[in-house]
């Protein structure tokens, strides 16, 4: 089955981690705590990390939210993004606190030559710039001319300021094109990656709430992505950021593009189904949440799909009336009965997770 092919872009480095130049879609989130709370702040990065963020953006409002930043990059050793708007000043200062990336919008940040100055800074320390055009930013110019934040619009603004910022030598870009609108995304990022080789940065922006941000975020970067569009991602939620992690996660592994952690196939049930499945499958969804490792785990309900589906899987059950087969890389283990079969089954998952650590160290640990 052939793959995705990717479009090429330029390579960025944020701290030693590559964005573009066929490196993997690279994940990212914002944190949601006060900045000025360094330890608040400094713990929910720590979840970020262990959920599988790889960079992790920070606002930077006013001078007192700098100099936590300060002290956070200080405690932390992920790549940090210093998301700056309006006061050109704390981008300058945040490049020389040790900020790693510079998030800014060109066109809020107080004119071209202040924009043009942090670039200079930025390049100076080898910081790449995340140039972020959103639907509610755009030009007035250009908003008047389209008739709108159309995509034609937001291409626009985009081509606008890496104009103005490609004259400073050696800047490194990353470049966004988001709206609240799904189909305007995809248009926008379809257009502006026919038209540059900066890498870009996929997201649907202000997507909602986690049902309906994931379901949004799902279909337009997934759909981007499939294309072979996009060098990394955030999927904007209004709630917990490690869920965001986890929701572009699942877009990766979708795609086959990356993978991490347990791919969960269960059955929707029907009236063929005799245990009580739903339960079952949020059980074990919830205690396989954190599991790094690659693995496929299925749960299903009857004899129709379920033992197929089960043989396919790393480990499985495949439900009857009551009970459950659990299944191991496509053989039969034991028959359990209903109320073992949570049980039955993470300890078959926990033994694979076992003996991959032991086959690494050879058994040491």
């Amino acid at each position: 089955m052939q793959g995705i092919v990717r479009k090429s872009t330029r390579r960025v480095e944020v701290r030693g981690l590559a964005i573009g130049g066929g490196e993997p879609v690279r994940v990212q989130s914002m944190t949601s705590t006060p900045t000025t709370d360094v330890e608040t702040t400094l713990a929910q990065i720590q979840r970020l990390v262990e959920s599988g963020c790889e960079l992790v953006r920070i606002a930077i409002p006013d001078h007192d939210a700098l100099n936590a930043f300060t002290e956070i990059r200080r405690r932390t050793e992920i790549p940090l993004i210093a998301d700056i708007h309006f006061d050109y000043r704390l981008a300058l200062a945040a490049i020389k606190s040790g900020a790693d990336k510079i998030r800014i919008n060109p066109g809020n940040i107080g004119g071209s030559e202040r924009a043009l100055e942090v670039a200079r800074a930025a390049a100076q320390r080898n910081v790449p710039i995340r140039v972020g055009i959103n639907s509610g930013s755009v030009e007035k110019d250009i908003l008047e001319k389209h008739g709108g934040p159309e995509p034609a619009a937001l291409v626009e603004s985009a081509l606008r300021q890496i104009e103005l910022l490609s004259v400073v030598p050696d800047l490194q870009i990353v470049l966004s094109l988001k709206a609240s609108d799904v189909w305007t995304t995809i248009q926008a990022y379809r257009s502006i990656s026919e038209k540059t080789d900066w890498p870009l940065h996929l997201g649907i922006t202000e997507a909602g709430t986690p049902f309906l941000g994931a379901v949004r975020s799902a279909v337009g970067i997934g759909t981007l992505l499939a294309e072979g569009i996009g060098d990394t991602l955030r999927v904007s939620l209004t709630g917990d950021v490690t869920e965001e992690v986890r929701v572009a996660w699942e877009i990766l592994k979708c795609l086959g593009l990356r993978q991490r952690g347990v791919t969960l196939i269960s059955c929707p049930t029907c009236g063929r189904t005799e245990v009580d499945l739903i339960p079952i499958a949020e059980q074990i969804e919830a205690a396989l949440q954190n599991v790094k490792l690659p693995l496929k785990v299925a749960v299903m309900g009857c004899a129709v799909n379920g033992p197929g589906e089960a043989r396919e899987a790393d480990v499985g059950v495949a439900c009857g009336k009551g009970e459950g087969l659990i299944f191991r890389q496509g053989q039969i283990l034991r028959k359990v009965p209903e109320s073992k079969i949570v049980e039955e089954l993470l300890a078959e998952v926990d033994r694979v997770i076992k003996e991959s650590v032991d086959g690494i160290t050879g058994g040491t640990q």
